[in-house]
């Protein structure tokens, strides 16, 4: 028996079945702000979408590509979901994230049990961090 091809999709719902977005919600939102674009043109929730288009969405500060490569309309696994498109995402974007925290050093740790700090060491940390956030930013 042969499988029903879908030829066209609604966008919204596309992006939530290759798992894009969690809810349908979030992938209708993500349209109506604008942030869902084919090409220059801004894409409502319900424009529809078929194999070989472009996808570009702007989520969580990141610019994203997909080229359509198959059609759904239903959420499945994500093994099944990445068939459905090809990621042309730049590398550049997606290491604007690791990028960012390049020569961050990590979270200030204080030792279990010394308690919280006393004002004089509150005004020593300032201290410190105000020199040396100073010269950082003179360089």
């Amino acid at each position: 028996m042969k499988e029903n091809q879908i030829e066209k999709v609604r966008v919204d719902t596309w992006l939530w079945s290759i798992r894009i977005f969690k809810s349908r919600t979030l992938a209708i939102d993500a349209c109506k702000s604008g942030k869902v674009k084919m090409g220059s043109n801004t894409l409502k929730p319900a424009t529809n979408i078929k194999v070989n288009d472009v996808v570009r969405v702007k989520k969580d500060g990141f610019n994203l590509d997909f080229k359509v490569v198959r059609i759904i309309d239903k959420r499945v696994g994500a093994a099944i979901a990445q068939e459905c498109y090809e990621n042309l995402t730049p590398m550049e974007e997606m290491n604007k994230y690791k990028d960012w925290f390049v020569g961050k050093g990590p979270a200030e740790v204080r030792d279990r049990g010394a308690g919280r700090p006393t004002k004089r060491d509150r005004r020593v940390l300032e201290d410190f961090k105000g020199d040396f956030f100073l010269e950082w930013e003179e360089e």
